[in-house]
């Protein structure tokens, strides 16, 4: 899943332009979220039980970006579906690793 996720041109432009739909959150790009799919330390969600489809949920971080993202992506084709910074919980849950 890692390295075939991928953007249709649509999405992409949606998680790009999160900014403009919600005040004050960020947009993303997508190459950020290949490296947040990529990096060592995510924590993978298969299916997100968030999701009536039951889409992938991925938190990771990106270097680029400088913060954690969460990317949901689609089972069939590993296509990405959205992404946001991560907060709440799943920030929390992503930053406690490896704590005891």
């Amino acid at each position: 899943m890692v390295n075939d996720l991928w953007w249709r041109e649509q999405d992409a432009d949606y998680i790009w332009r999160r900014g403009e739909r919600y005040p004050g959150s960020t947009g993303v790009e997508p190459e950020w979220t290949l490296e947040a799919a990529a990096d060592p330390r995510r924590i993978v969600r298969e299916p997100d039980p968030r999701s009536r489809s039951g889409a992938i949920r991925i938190i990771g971080h990106s270097a680029s970006a400088g913060f954690v993202i969460t990317v949901i992506v689609t089972r069939s084709d590993h296509a990405g579906a959205s992404a946001w910074k991560t907060t709440g919980a799943d920030l929390g849950e992503y930053e406690g690793q490896g704590r005891l």
